[in-house]
């Protein structure tokens, strides 16, 4: 996780991403809000049991959205490492070695994969957000947008060993699903998906299949999408406990029938992180970098 220097309204993101709000409060405000809230989160996490890495972020040069580390880069079970293409100057900044040389004093990072020359041809693979992953069945999703490019992701696939879904989706005013982990979760035995938002009936009909594999699918409306009740994601603790890390408006949105369903596959984990949500137009999985490589002797 990267504790934010200098959150804010990003201008260069916001055409994609309709989640964003700009803030009615004064840009200092905002940044302590926003901290706090990070403050928070990490807080309940440790609380939990569940080792975080805290990397800070640099004051200069300016990255408002640096706390959404899952788009930049993403770690494997085999100490790979990869470098994404970000649709945005400014995210391009959120790569930093000095976050890797925070890591790899604690796991054995392998070679990296560094895919951000794509940017120059205006292809982009936001990572984690671009991308929804199932280890298990070594499936990845991938809902197609100007920020995830169809060829580099089945590149991508091929690559790490994934069988690809692509689709195309949009929310309740029709604008394209800026990122596909807002839109869909997977964890170990279940999927929260927004079908819903899968204009075409057929490709909408063959994600279904394709989640009901082997998972329990957890349906969400455009509404529970819009509350970011797509964007959760399963942890395990130390002792391996598996927890179901989401934000407090996500958590309201959801059923109490859709609560109890998910209960039963992880130890359901609220956050409050208001701010963030609003301004950054993102939540808690994408506030978390999950690492899968191997721990250091």
């Amino acid at each position: 996780m990267v504790r934010p220097a200098a959150f804010g309204f990003n201008a260069e993101t916001a055409g994609s991403n309709a989640f964003q709000n700009r803030p009615g409060a004064a840009p200092a405000e905002v940044l302590a809000a926003a901290r706090a809230e990070f403050d928070g989160f990490v807080a309940a996490l440790r609380g939990r049991d569940i080792e975080v890495v805290v990397v800070e972020d640099t004051p200069a040069p300016l990255k408002p959205d640096a706390l959404f580390p899952n788009n930049w880069v993403s770690f494997h079970e085999d100490g790979g490492v990869v470098l994404y293409p970000m649709a945005a100057s400014n995210r391009r900044l959120e790569r930093r070695a000095e976050a890797l040389e925070t890591l790899g004093r604690s796991f054995a990072l392998g070679a990296t994969w560094d895919l951000s020359p794509h940017e120059a041809k205006g292809e982009f693979l936001e990572g984690t957000g671009s991308m929804v992953l199932d280890h298990v069945h070594r499936r990845a999703y991938a809902c197609l947008s100007p920020r995830t490019h169809e060829g580099l992701f089945k590149a991508w696939c091929a690559r790490r060993g994934y069988e690809p879904a692509a689709f195309a989706a949009a929310d309740a005013r029709g604008q394209a699903v800026y990122h596909t982990n807002v839109l869909m979760s997977v964890g170990d035995g279940f999927a929260v998906a927004c079908l819903d938002a899968v204009g075409d009936a057929a490709e909408r009909r063959r994600l279904e299949v394709v989640l009901r594999d082997g998972l329990q699918l957890v349906a969400i409306g455009l509404e529970q999408m819009a509350r970011f009740c797509g964007n959760v994601l399963e942890v395990e603790s130390r002792s391996g406990t598996p927890h179901l890390v989401l934000s407090q408006t996500a958590f309201d949105a959801f059923t109490p029938a859709q609560r109890k369903t998910l209960s039963g596959y992880a130890e359901l984990l609220p956050v409050s992180i208001p701010t963030i949500e609003s301004v950054g137009g993102g939540s808690a999985r994408c506030m978390l970098a999950e690492v899968f490589s191997p721990r250091r002797a």
